[in-house]
């Protein structure tokens, strides 16, 4: 049977809202609660509310305003702005305070949130051989190694986690293309990418194959999609439309840095066909459902919904919890 995750908004909601969102949606009964992990918004405010939480000082909260379900990153960018080690003793700490829930996602991330602390966006290689070393560091602190490591990009002298945590927190690496699905399959727990059924089958099969030449089980599928509940369809699909930047692939393999300009590219490039088709916006919790399922059929072990009900996201989790996960079980 799939999990279902709720991915929480730093980029849009303010982090006391969002600690909010977290408790009502582990009692909506939510397998999983993540958030963003991000320095920007998409997005300015002329166009929408926006918001900067930090990640990691939030999901230490969010492990105590949470009781059952998971917790972690969604996901941290380890290509520069997180040191790998300070990555690692993040995720130990969190499992520290929240004992068989943490997990740790991790990406290459995007211009918009690396470039302001003072990186040259590098090209879509070296993004994946900074990701590499990074995701080396951290899956052998997190297995309780004393790490060595003298890498081009990352290194290591000496480091351990002194607040080991007995469980080893699982590691899911994001993936839009074959080249870090690959890494997932030799490094990771699991590859996490986005539900989109033209793409994430491509993905989803390197991650298997290197697995298998890893001599190594697959681990999670993760899949990630978007929802908006509200009144109409109409609002539904409105109150999301600030997403469109997520859905423009230069935004992350590209130096795009201005949440104007990215917000302005969203509605050049994404068309309103597009958009509906990646989104799940809708005020019947059937055609939530039915849409989730679709999604899942792609061979997700884990469903990460992202709710971007910018009218009033708790009654969105309130809606999942009532009407939608019930019926997806």
């Amino acid at each position: 049977m799939a999990k279902y995750y709720v991915a929480l908004a730093h980029e849009r909601f303010q982090p006391n809202d969002l600690l909010k969102q977290a408790g009502e949606a582990d009692l909506a009964g939510f397998d999983g609660v993540c958030c963003s992990d991000h320095l920007a918004p998409w997005w300015t405010e002329q166009t929408a509310p926006t918001s900067s939480g930090n990640a990691w000082v939030w999901l230490g909260a969010a492990a105590r305003e949470t009781r059952r379900a998971d917790i972690g990153s969604a996901v941290t960018a380890i290509v520069h702005r997180y040191n790998p080690v300070v990555v690692a003793q993040q995720a130990a700490t969190l499992e520290a305070l929240a004992p068989g829930r943490a997990f740790l996602g991790v990406g290459s991330g995007e211009a918009m949130n690396e470039v302001p602390a003072g990186m040259d966006w590098p090209s879509p290689a070296e993004q994946l051989a900074r990701t590499e070393e990074a995701l080396i560091v951290i899956t052998r602190l997190l297995r309780g190694e004393t790490v060595d490591f003298d890498g081009r990009y990352f290194k290591a002298k000496g480091a351990v986690l002194h607040s080991l945590p007995r469980r080893r927190v699982p590691v899911y690496l994001s993936a839009f293309h074959e080249g870090a699905a690959e890494l997932a399959g030799r490094y990771a727990d699991g590859v996490w990418t986005l539900g989109d059924p033209q793409k994430a089958p491509k993905v989803i099969a390197a991650y298997r194959d290197a697995c298998e030449q890893a001599r190594r089980e697959p681990g999670e599928i993760i899949l990630q999609g978007v929802f908006s509940v509200a009144d109409s369809d109409d609002e539904a699909l409105e109150q999301a439309r600030e997403w469109k930047g997520t859905m423009v692939d230069e935004h992350y393999t590209d130096p795009v840095v201005d949440p104007a300009e990215i917000y302005r590219q969203g509605e050049d490039q994404v068309s309103e066909s597009k958009f509906t088709k990646q989104i799940i916006a809708s005020s019947d919790p059937g055609q939530h459902v039915e849409r989730i399922k679709l999604l899942q059929k792609l061979g997700a072990t884990t469903m990460v919904l992202m709710n971007v009900s910018g009218g009033d996201p708790h009654a969105a989790i309130r809606v999942y919890g009532e009407s939608v996960l019930p019926e997806l079980r």
